[in-house]
C-alpha cells in the first residue's frame, strides 16, 4: 500500500507551470545573505513581515504535515524576556523583529486529519493519496504509549530491512524530534532568503535557553524550539568579517 504513492505516481489532470526566473536575480539573494549582529532598528514594513513568514511556510515540508509554527514576538514584556533567553545577545537587542521557529512532534494527527478532510472536499484525488494519510502517516509517525509501538517498529524493521529496503526511522520520541526539526529548519531558510529579497537582513540564533523560551511562549511539552531569528534592517558593522567558506571539495561529493 505504501509504494502506491511513493513508487508510483498517481493519475492526475493537475498543470502547475513554472514560471521564468532571473537565475541572477536569485544569486545575489544567496550571496547577500548574511548573519548580521547589528541592526539599524528601523521597523520592517507589518506588510514585508507577513509577507515573509507565509513565504516561510511554503517551504517542502515531511508528508506536507506541517510541523512547524513561527511565532512574531510583538508583546514588549515577553520581547524583554525573549532577549534575555538569548543570553542579551546584540543581534537580539538590535532587532526590529525576533521569530521563534518552533518544531511541533504531536500535531501530526490533527494534521493529517485535516489533509483528509480536504481531500474530502476535493475532486480527483488519488485514492492512493487518500491511503497514504489513512494508514501509512498513521503507522510511520505514532509511536504508542512510552515509545512501546516505536520500539515495535524498530524491531520489525530492522528483519524486514534484511531483504528490502525499508524506512527505518522516526520510531522514537528523539527521532520525532529530528523529524519535526527537519523540516522547521526548511521554514527558517525560506523566512531568511524572503526578508533579504525584500531588503531586510537576519541573524539566526541557537544561542538561548530553551527551557526559558518555552515558558515565554506558553509552548507544550512537544514543542521544540528550533531557532531565534533576529530581523531587521544591517547596521554600519553589523557583519563581523568577510564570509568565510571552507574548501567546497570537504563537502560537495560525487558518489
Amino acid at each position: 500500500m505504501a509504494n502506491d504513492i511513493l513508487s508510483s505516481a498517481p493519475q492526475t489532470d493537475y498543470v502547475e507551470k513554472a514560471p521564468k526566473i532571473d537565475p541572477k536575480e536569485f544569486q545575489k539573494v544567496i550571496n547577500s545573505r548574511r548573519s548580521v549582529r547589528i541592526f539599524d532598528g528601523k521597523p520592517i514594513p507589518e506588510k514585508i513581515m507577513e509577507r515573509c513568514l507565509e513565504n516561510a511556510i511554503l517551504a517542502p515540508n515531511s508528508s506536507n504535515l506541517q510541523q512547524w509554527e513561527f511565532y512574531l514576538v510583538q508583546s514588549p514584556a515577553r520581547k524583554e524576556a525573549l532577549i534575555k533567553a538569548c543570553l542579551d545577545q546584540v543581534a537580539a537587542k538590535t532587532a526590529s523583529e525576533l521569530i521563534v521557529a518552533v518544531a511541533r512532534t504531536a500535531t501530526w494527527q490533527s494534521r493529517a486529519g485535516e489533509m483528509l478532510r480536504i481531500f474530502g472536499k476535493a475532486k480527483g484525488v488519488p485514492k492512493s493519496a487518500v491511503s497514504y494519510y489513512k494508514k501509512i502517516v498513521p503507522f510511520v509517525y505514532s509511536q504508542g504509549p512510552l515509545g512501546i509501538f516505536g520500539l515495535a517498529k524498530r524491531f520489525l524493521y530492522f528483519f524486514r530491512g534484511l531483504s528490502v529496503p525499508i524506512i527505518r526511522e522516526p520510531v522514537s520520541k528523539s527521532q520525532m524530534k529530528i523529524w519535526a526539526v527537519k523540516s522547521t529548519a526548511l521554514g527558517c531558510q525560506n523566512l531568511m532568503l524572503s526578508l533579504r529579497a525584500y531588503g531586510y537582513d537576519s541573524c539566526p540564533m541557537e544561542g538561548y535557553d530553551s527551557k526559558r523560551i518555552k515558558r515565554i511562549l506558553d509552548l507544550p511539552r512537544d514543542a521544540v524550539v528550533v531557532l531565534v531569528i533576529a530581523a531587521g534592517r544591517r547596521a554600519k558593522g553589523g557583519i563581523y568579517g568577510e564570509r568565510i567558506r571552507f574548501a567546497k571539495s570537504e563537502f560537495i561529493k560525487k558518489a
